[in-house]
């Protein structure tokens, strides 16, 4: 898959993922599920469901460790930032023969433009958070939480 086909499925994914509300309920009930999916799969992720400033639903499984933290602050900052998926936001770069590292102008310590944060859209309005994971390879991060969002959406 070229980069321009990736830009285009991860387009997608923002515009189907959206949802109607999300309010505090709704993220803890988003977070738990992702909780359990990760446990069932024995996978080493930290989990984080966000509303505009404010975690509202935090866990991390073993096998991580507070490195996992500071790489969903990281790529949370740029989803809060840019308004797309963190893994949209760096193939956006290598699709302009760039890295996001490079030329972003923006602090590496403080933005990571890596797969695993996915914006909160509530259709209508807007990103008004961010879900999201860290643990395992930047397109498996993302993928499993566009998985998570699908089931959640549709239930």
């Amino acid at each position: 898959m070229t980069e321009a086909d990736l830009l285009t499925q991860l387009a997608d994914q923002e515009e189907r993922l959206q949802f109607t509300k999300f309010d505090n309920e709704t993220a803890l009930a988003l977070g738990a599920q992702l909780l359990a999916a990760a446990r069932e799969r024995g996978l080493p992720v930290t989990i984080s469901v966000r509303r505009g400033g404010q975690r509202l639903f935090h866990a991390a499984l073993p096998g991580t460790s507070a490195d996992n933290d500071a790489w969903i602050d990281r790529k949370s900052r740029v989803v809060d930032r840019y308004g797309h998926s963190s893994f949209h936001v760096g193939t956006q770069f290598r699709a302009k023969g760039g890295s996001f590292e490079a030329d972003s102008r923006l602090d590496p310590d403080e933005y990571a433009a890596h797969g695993g944060v996915f914006p909160v859209l509530v259709r209508g309005v807007g990103p008004v958070g961010t879900v999201g994971v860290s643990g395992l390879p930047q397109a498996d991060d993302h993928a499993f939480v566009v998985e998570q969002l699908e089931l959640f959406l549709a239930s």
